[in-house]
């Protein structure tokens, strides 16, 4: 058995805003396992960032919270830590890479000065003795002129350069868990290629688990081993990438499989976009979140929300097409 880098339990988040109080995050468990990459999907605002945000206490407070749940880093509840304890961890346990690098980098301080300064906070090191191995880092991560590069700023470097430089921060003190915002997101098709290679050889020469969190299919086929498909705050569906793909048992899951591009598509022929727009998270439904945008919704769908039923092994689905019962009912 794979050993368990992070284990998180029935995670629930919600803010409090003027309109009233949104369930962001609704019930959320998942673990994941070193040397694997777990992938986060879902449509925009499905809660798949303020997920991993809250655990790291990264969500403004107020007007967030967590109001139940449970979160194991290596072995130590992680929930509930003070700030000075949750600094500890991040960037030294856990590191971040961000979905804009600039947002992530300080404009007013060279690369290798920032990419220093955690070698320095969480390692200890002097000044000098800082910047040689943060020299060292851009290397790694596979920037030319790497020294010259350090002693520049961020608006000095390209797009895929940056997050190059964000990769080779998070990475400074070999944590043990990488935690991926939709890091491609404002690439070109050649840089992301790029940087998800990167990413996978650092994987494998560290052995690190890594969380990608993504609205792309074709990221997760390509990165992930196994998936987490996220819906109105709650996981939907998980399993192997291949579950997902090819034995997707959750029809908002088939739908956002119909929704991507193929390389058999004619040039006229229109994307299958799904129906209607997500629930209110204001006011959650008692039913199934995607019922009203489900093609095969039932009565009891509107009436009461499914748990996570085990379809497969490791495969879990919340939907009562799974449900034996219901199951039997529709073949007879």
């Amino acid at each position: 058995m794979a050993e368990t880098v992070l284990n998180v339990s029935d995670l629930q988040v919600q803010f409090t805003t003027h309109g009233g109080i949104v369930s962001a995050v609704r019930g959320v468990s998942f673990a994941v396992y070193r040397g694997e990459t777990l992938a986060i999907v879902g449509e925009s605002g499905c809660g798949k960032s303020v997920t991993v945000m809250s655990l790291l206490g990264l969500i403004p407070t107020p007007p967030g919270r967590i109001v139940a749940g449970a979160a194991q880093l290596n072995g130590q509840e992680i929930l509930g830590l003070s700030q000075r304890a949750l600094n500890r961890i991040r960037g030294a346990e856990v590191g971040m890479i961000f979905q804009d690098p600039m947002s992530a980098l300080n404009p007013t301080m060279k690369v290798g000065e920032q990419i220093a300064e955690t070698l320095k906070v969480h390692r200890g090191l002097g000044h000098s003795e800082a910047l040689r191995q943060a020299v060292q880092l851009l290397e790694r991560t596979k920037i030319p002129e790497a020294r010259k590069r350090a002693r520049q700023y961020p608006f000095e470097f390209s797009g895929g350069m940056l997050q190059r430089a964000v990769i080779a921060m998070s990475l400074a003190c070999s944590p043990s868990l990488l935690i991926a915002d939709e890091p491609t997101t404002a690439l070109d098709v050649t840089i992301q290629n790029q940087v998800l290679e990167l990413m996978r050889d650092i994987q494998r020469e560290e052995g690190m688990a890594i969380i990608l969190i993504t609205h792309d299919l074709g990221v997760v086929a390509r990165m992930a081993d196994r998936v987490v498909v996220m819906y109105a705050g709650q996981v939907v569906e998980s399993g192997s990438v291949d579950d997902v793909f090819y034995r997707n048992a959750h029809p908002y899951t088939e739908g956002l499989r119909n929704a991507m591009p193929s390389t058999t598509m004619h040039a006229d022929q229109p994307l299958a976009a799904i129906a209607g727009s997500p629930p209110d998270l204001f006011a959650p439904p008692t039913g199934c979140a995607y019922c009203p945008r489900c093609p095969y919704a039932l009565q009891l769908c509107q009436r009461q929300d499914s748990d996570l039923i085990a379809v497969g092994d490791q495969h879990l689905s919340r939907c009562w097409l799974q449900h034996p019962e219901v199951k039997q009912h529709r073949a007879c």
